[in-house]
C-alpha cells in the first residue's frame, strides 16, 4: 500500500489497522477484514476513480474505501435519481409503498401517532404517511438536502436540515422510517441507536436497505453490482448481519421480507454493455435516463415476481420495534 492508498483508507471512516495492510470493519473496528471486490460509479460517473469493497468476516457486512462522507457534494449530483425522478420509477414505489404503510400503521396504537423519515427530501413518502392514515398528525423530516426544504414545509412536515445523528427532539416518534438510509451513514449502529432512543415504547422503525447476498449481487460482484451505488452506499448488510446489528442497537426484528430490485438487474447489465462498448453512458446521460432501462427494468421485474416466494432478493426490508 502506497502513501496515497493510506491516505484514502484513513480519511474513509474505515480505521487502518496497525500494519497498515487492511481497513478496519466500519461496525466494530475488527480487523477480520479482506478484499471483496472493485468498483466504479457506473450509474452517475461522478469521478473516474476505483473504489474497494471489503468484507468483514466477524460482522458478515461489506464496507467501501474510501469511504467519501466528508464528500457528499462531489458523490450526489444534480441528477441523483432522488432529486429528479422520473414518474415511470417513482409510482411503482408510492403503490407499493402505500400498501405497506396502511398495515403498519394500523398496527400501532393511539389516536395522534408522529411519523419521522430520515433521508425523507422533499416529504414525499411522509405525503403517502398522511394518505394512510388520518390519525398521522404530525411529521418530521430530516435531510440534507437545503433546496428540499421550502417543499417539505409547503407540504405541512417540519423540517431538520442535517443529520441524524445531530438531531434533537421533544417527542417520541410512534413511527421513523429509513427507507434507502443506513447504507449511506458512515456509523450504522450510531444511526440505529439513534433511531432506537427516537422510538416511542410501542412505535416500529421501518428500514428498507440492500442485500448483498443476493443473486444479481452475486452474478454482478465484480462488474460494479449497482446495488454498490459506487461511491453512495458504505456498508452493505445480509439478512443476518443487520438483524445482529439491530439487536445489539437496542431494537428487535417484528417482521422481515424480501423486495424486489429490477433496477439493480437492469442497471448492472447497462454497465457491462458500456463496458463491452455496445452503449454510451455518461455524467450528462446517466444510465437511468437510457432508454434501455425501462425496457431490462420491465423484463426482469417479471423475473423478480417469478422469483419472490422462494429467493433472497437484492431489497430487504425490517420492521423493528424496542426491545
Amino acid at each position: 500500500m502506497n502513501g496515497k492508498d493510506k491516505i484514502d483508507n484513513d480519511r474513509s471512516g474505515a480505521l487502518v489497522t496497525e500494519d497498515s495492510s487492511l481497513p478496519r470493519c466500519p461496525i466494530k473496528g475488527c480487523t477480520e477484514t479482506s478484499w471483496y471486490a472493485d468498483a466504479q460509479d457506473i450509474e452517475y460517473h461522478t469521478s473516474d476513480r476505483t473504489y474497494s469493497f471489503y468484507k468483514c468476516q466477524r460482522c458478515d457486512v461489506l464496507f467501501i474505501v474510501p469511504m467519501l462522507w466528508d464528500r457528499l457534494g462531489e458523490i450526489y449530483p444534480k441528477t441523483y435519481y432522488s432529486y429528479a425522478p422520473k414518474k415511470g420509477d417513482v409510482v411503482p414505489r408510492q403503490r407499493s409503498a402505500h400498501r405497506r404503510l396502511v398495515k403498519l400503521l394500523a398496527s400501532i396504537p393511539g389516536d395522534r401517532l408522529s411519523v419521522l423519515d430520515i433521508g425523507g427530501g422533499s416529504g414525499w413518502m411522509l405525503d403517502q404517511v398522511k394518505c394512510c392514515s388520518a390519525r398521522v398528525s404530525f411529521t418530521q423530516c430530516i435531510d440534507l438536502d437545503e433546496s428540499a426544504q421550502a417543499q417539505a414545509a409547503a407540504h405541512g412536515h417540519a423540517y431538520h436540515l442535517g443529520r441524524i445523528e445531530e438531531f434533537e427532539a421533544d417527542r417520541r416518534f410512534d413511527l421513523v422510517l429509513g427507507l434507502g438510509l443506513i447504507e449511506h451513514v458512515r456509523d450504522p449502529a450510531l444511526v440505529l441507536r439513534r433511531i432506537e432512543g427516537l422510538l416511542a415504547d410501542h412505535g416500529r422503525a421501518l428500514i428498507m436497505t440492500p442485500n448483498f447476498d443476493a443473486l444479481d449481487a452475486r452474478l454482478f460482484r465484480h462488474y460494479s453490482w449497482v446495488g454498490y451505488h459506487t461511491p453512495r452506499h458504505f456498508v452493505l448488510f445480509n439478512r443476518q448481519s443487520f438483524t445482529e446489528l439491530a439487536e445489539q442497537s437496542g431494537l428487535s426484528v417484528v417482521s422481515f421480507s424480501y423486495i424486489r430490485a429490477p433496477s439493480y438487474w437492469s442497471g448492472s447489465v447497462l454497465g457491462v454493455m458500456r463496458r463491452l462498448g455496445l452503449i454510451e453512458i455518461s455524467a450528462q446521460r446517466p444510465m437511468w435516463y437510457h432508454p434501455l432501462h425501462p425496457i431490462l427494468r420491465a423484463s426482469f421485474a417479471a423475473f423478480e415476481f417469478a422469483r419472490t416466494p422462494f429467493a433472497r432478493l437484492s431489497h430487504m426490508v425490517f420492521t423493528l420495534g424496542r426491545r
